[in-house]
This record gives C-alpha cells, structure tokens and sequence, in this order.
C-alpha cells in the first residue's frame, strides 16, 4: 500500500475466514498453558462470595479507591491487556485505546474513526457511501467536473453527427409501421434500428468507461485527502484502459448470452409450430436468463475498481469481485440499485427541460417532432444533447463513486483496508492503537 492511487492487492489477507483482529480461544489457551495446564493461583476467594463488591474488604487484598464513575468504580490495573491495562484493552481508563477511557470513564463511547479523506476509515454505511460520492464532487469539483465534461461534450458530439448525418434517414425505418411492407423490408428497418442503436450505445459504453477509469482514480485520491489533476488521472488509468474496455465487453457478453441461451428452447418450440406456447416459454426464459445474468453482474460489479487501483487482469479482478461480494450480495446491489437510481433522476430532472425546449424550438414543434415522415432536426439534437451533458456531469461522478467506495468498504470489512489506508494517508499511530484494541 502506498499512497498513489494504484492500491496493491492484499497479498495473504483473506476474504473469507478469521477476520482482522480476531483471535482464536484455542490459541488463547496455549498462550496461557506451559505445558501441564493452565495454572491456578492458590489463594483464592472465599465461597459464596462472587457477587459484585458492595465495600467490604477481601482478605489479602486491598481495596482500590472509588472514583463514582461507571457500575461503582474504576477496576484495578492489572497486566498488560487486561482491563485496566490503560494499553488499548477495554477498561484503561483514559487509555490510548480504540475505545477511548473504557468502562470506568462514564460510558464515553468509542471515539470518532479517522477521516483522512471523503470518508472514515471503518466501514461504512448506505449514507456515508453516497455522502462520500458527493464529497469527492464537492472537494475536488475542478477534476471531477473537467474529466465528466470533456469525456461527455466529446461522446455526445460524436452521437450527434452520427445521428444527424448517419442514423436521420426516417426512410430506413418508416416500414416497421408500414402494413404493406414485404418481410424483406421490414427486416431491413430492424436491421437498421438495431445498428443505429448499437453504434449510439457503443459511443456511449466508451465515454463511460473513460469517465469511470478516470474518476476511480481521484475517488481513491480523495479517500486518503489527497488532490490529482486530471493528467495524473489520465497517466494512472491509461494502461489498465484496454483490460477495462475488455472487462465491460466480456460481462455484457455474459448479459446477452444468457438471455439468449434462456430464450432458446422457446424459439425451438415456436419453429416447431408452436406459437403461442413458443412465445410465453421465450418470455420465461429471458425472464430466468435475465435474473441470473443480474445475480452475476452484482457479484462482477467490483471488478472495475479492483481492475484499476490493484493492477489486476481481467480474471482475477472479476474473482476477487466475486470473494468481497460472498456473503453481502443483497447489501451490494440495494446500494448500486439507490445510487442509479438518485443519478438517473437527478439526470432526468435536467435532460427534461432540455427535450422540451429543444422540441418546441424545432421545426414543426411537437407535432413536427412526432412526425415519422421527418427527422429529428439539428436544433432538437444540440438542445438535447446539451442536456444530456449537463446530466452525464452528474451521472458519471455518483455512479462511479459509489463502485469505488463500495470497493474500499468490502475490503475494509474483510481485509483491514483501513489500517493500509491510514498509513498512506499519514494518520500517526492508528495501526498501533487498533493493533492494541485487537
């Protein structure tokens, strides 16, 4: 772990297992053991005698003053660890341990977490996720909103030419509506639609895969409270592009590929002549691959992030997205699920009025606009598309955010990211007080 925002892999740390801090009884039990057993001390309390001490005095031993605070004083010191070690164990009062003064300081409560960056370095909730999402905005708004507009200015220019110039030609299409159309040409139309739709949808799959390459890194950045400009950005996530681009590809082949395999056995049955069982066995069946195709998306969906800031291939950062999901898959897809949904109607918000001004300005207004005999116009398209750009502003930080963020909780939860994170962010002795709270 250093403190770029190319994290290493955690090496030995496991996903699954003990988890950090933890320790096993067994091994407790063999710390205390010299070989014969565990060695009891030979003077001990009489019987009858263990409820909690009301002020008489215990033979041989003495009694510890009372201070008033906690469930009737402060407990003894005793050795390193224990009580009232004072060393980061559970009862020091006023000790440098993670919980603060312990039991016998009043009920205190554990002390903030460090907060180098966006976010504290434990784990996290739902609101501090999103909240950390927004911070990176606000905190490093000139990076943010310069790598959010360049990559959406430029992928919305390119989708306007081409549907201005290319895709506009209202002939292709007008036979899907046309009853006298022959197969033939209704099957031209579609084929056209679908590459339109597909040329329009590969433009924008590569301004979100720039724009998410880009902003996973100043989101790591931000989180150890530490600035970078869109160049240091740029030179970070630019080899790892290529093996981004493949990861995006290879898990929307795994989308379509599943709906398709689960569509399969009722297109056979409506070659057969079966149509109408043909048609409901179709919609069964994309219904199932669709579900598993979501089941598999949530589990890859921290593969980006692991694929950008460890330096991971393709492979091993879908498996290591699959091992920080094990176990939390509902918890990581309601808070993929809240945070599209917030960026897409904030998004929708400011595209809205955009299309309606662009509609009323253009041509024939609404009714021109609703026209299958004419195109869309240039003055629909710019007013549009400037509203599309403003919204992909907003879309592109929070949805990118979120993944990372997501990211760094799984790994704080499973594999004590947050002690690696301190040290980068140069936070003086937080290994060693939660070392000693362990």
């Amino acid at each position: 772990m250093n403190d770029t925002p190319g994290w290493a892999s955690p090496g030995s740390a496991p996903s699954d297992g003990h988890e950090p801090g933890t320790s096993d009884p067994a091994d407790q039990q063999g710390r205390q053991s010299d070989g014969q057993g565990v060695k009891w001390s030979k003077d001990q309390p009489p019987a009858g005698q263990w409820s909690a001490p009301t002020g008489a005095q215990v033979p041989g031993q003495a009694q510890p003053p009372s201070t008033g605070q906690g469930w009737g004083g402060t407990p003894p010191t005793g050795p390193a660890g224990g009580w009232g070690a004072g060393q980061g164990g559970y009862g020091g009062p006023g000790g440098p341990g993670p919980y603060g003064g312990g039991w016998g300081s009043g009920w205190g409560g554990p002390p903030p977490a460090a907060k180098p960056g966006v976010i504290p370095l434990r784990p996290l909730g739902v609101g501090e996720i999103l909240d950390g999402a927004v911070s990176t905005m606000r905190t490093h708004w000139r990076t943010v909103l310069g790598i959010s507009l360049t990559v959406a200015v430029v992928t919305q220019v390119v989708v306007i030419l081409l549907q201005g110039l290319v895709l506009d030609d209202a002939s292709r299409t007008m036979d899907l509506d046309d009853p006298n159309a022959s197969s033939q040409e209704v099957f031209r139309a579609m084929g056209n639609a679908l590459l339109g739709l597909g040329a329009v949808s590969l433009i924008a799959l590569i301004g979100t895969v720039v724009a998410t390459a880009l902003l996973t890194t100043v989101t790591s950045r931000a989180v150890l409270g530490k600035p970078v400009t869109t160049g240091e950005a740029w030179r970070d996530a630019r080899p790892q592009l290529p093996k981004l681009f493949g990861l995006i590809l290879l898990l929307l082949a795994i989308v379509f590929g599943l709906v398709l395999i689960g569509a399969v056995p009722g297109i056979i049955v409506a070659v057969s002549g079966w149509g109408d069982a043909g048609a409901a066995l179709i919609g069964l069946g994309c219904l199932a691959g669709a579900a598993l195709a979501l089941w598999l998306m949530i589990r890859f969906s921290l593969a980006s992030p692991t694929l950008m800031l460890e330096k991971q291939g393709i492979g091993t950062s879908m498996r290591r997205s699959a091992k920080l999901v094990r176990g939390s898959w509902w918890r990581v897809f309601g808070i993929q699920l809240l945070a599209t949904i917030i960026a897409n109607l904030v998004s929708s918000l400011v595209v809205l009025p955009f299309s309606v001004i662009g509609a009323l300005a253009a041509d024939g207004g609404f009714v021109g606009l609703l026209d299958e005999s004419s195109g869309l116009g240039w003055t629909f398209l710019i007013v549009s598309g400037i509203g599309s750009v403003i919204g992909s502003m907003i879309t592109f930080p929070i949805t990118a955010g979120v993944t990372v963020l997501l990211y760094v909780d799984q790994r704080i939860r499973r594999e004590g990211l947050d002690l690696e994170l301190a040290r980068a962010a140069g936070v003086q002795g937080y290994g060693a007080e939660a070392g000693a709270g362990g």
